[in-house]
């Protein structure tokens, strides 16, 4: 990519969007394409077609997406299929349309079938049943991925997607009924400690293994594989590394600096027992993670507690 390349990056505001952004910033790409949901709202056809018309991306990397924790995926299905089928759908025409020269869409872990072995390989997806409670979002999600697959096949388009591992990092979700799992842990003990709360609960058993890239790095490995991936088919992206969710959150008390008591809410949801992405492919490439899961706990935490005090303060 040169560094005056027409580059549309999809939810620019989001969690994954704002590092992409900030990684291609700090690289010198200075012509980027950002709209919000309120200015281009790719759940609408036509507005997406006119947009794609109008500005000829040559570069787009697709992070525009509804997301959410087990309580969101499980409690709206129909939104969570509805809308990321949608944006899909007309982001990927678009772009062939327009001629765009390469489409990354970001998929998700969550695509791989419940009981896959692990760590997980870019083979398996489809081998069996989707884990039921974000099942919505990942039909949606490989349908997108299954998109790219076919317009590369049918007329030699370079639009191919990335299996990201759960992402966290500054302007994450933090809404306790949303949110995906470290953010919420983060949120639980940085206002626990605030309070002087004796103890914190937490979902589930605290025995899942869950593995966990910072955003900056994910935006790393999105501008690196851009230029560096072959442009067909999908690979992952993540550390190669997992632990418990109880070890998780051990790491986030220490780091908020909260001594209290740690309670597992047994009968609550645990969610798939292991998710760990083989990163063989991304690795050969070249490719490899810079920010240390304590390091990344440490950012957030930092991030959070400014953004909840900035907040605070406005209120009141």
């Amino acid at each position: 990519m040169t560094s005056s390349a027409r580059i549309y990056v999809a939810g620019h505001r989001g969690l994954v969007g704002s590092a992409i952004v900030r990684a291609l910033q700090a690289r010198g790409f200075s012509n980027l394409l950002l709209r919000s949901r309120e200015q281009l709202d790719l759940r609408d056809a036509a507005a997406t077609r006119a947009f794609f018309g109008a500005e000829r991306p040559e570069y787009v990397f697709m992070a525009a997406a509804k997301v959410g924790g087990i309580h969101a995926n499980n409690t709206y299905p129909a939104d969570f299929i509805s809308e990321n089928l949608a944006i899909a759908l007309h982001t990927i025409a678009a772009a062939h349309e327009s001629g765009v020269q390469r489409f990354m869409f970001l998929s998700s872990s969550c695509v791989y079938p419940r009981d896959a072995a692990q760590p997980m390989r870019e083979e398996s997806i489809l081998s069996g049943p989707l884990e039921y409670t974000n099942e919505a979002y990942a039909t949606a999600k490989i349908a997108g991925m299954k998109l790219c697959d076919a317009y590369q096949r049918q007329f030699g388009d370079q639009f191919f997607s990335v299996l990201p591992t759960n992402t966290y990092g500054p302007r994450d979700n933090f809404d306790l009924q949303t949110s995906h799992v470290l953010p919420a842990l983060v949120r639980k003990f940085v206002e626990a400690k605030t309070m002087n709360a004796p103890n914190v609960t937490l979902w589930g058993t605290g025995t899942p293994r869950r593995e966990f890239i910072h955003s900056d790095d994910l935006a790393d490995a999105c501008v690196f594989l851009m230029e560096h991936h072959s442009g067909q088919g999908h690979i992952n992206v993540g550390v190669g590394e997992d632990l418990t969710i109880a070890e998780l959150a051990d790491r986030i008390a220490h780091a908020v600096g909260y001594d209290g008591q740690v309670v597992y809410d047994s009968s609550k949801p645990d969610g798939p027992a292991r998710k760990l992405l083989d990163v063989t492919r991304l690795s050969a490439l070249g490719w490899r993670p810079r920010i240390s899961l304590d390091d990344g706990i440490a950012r957030t935490v930092e991030w959070y507690s400014t953004a909840a005090h900035a907040t605070h303060a406005a209120n009141h």
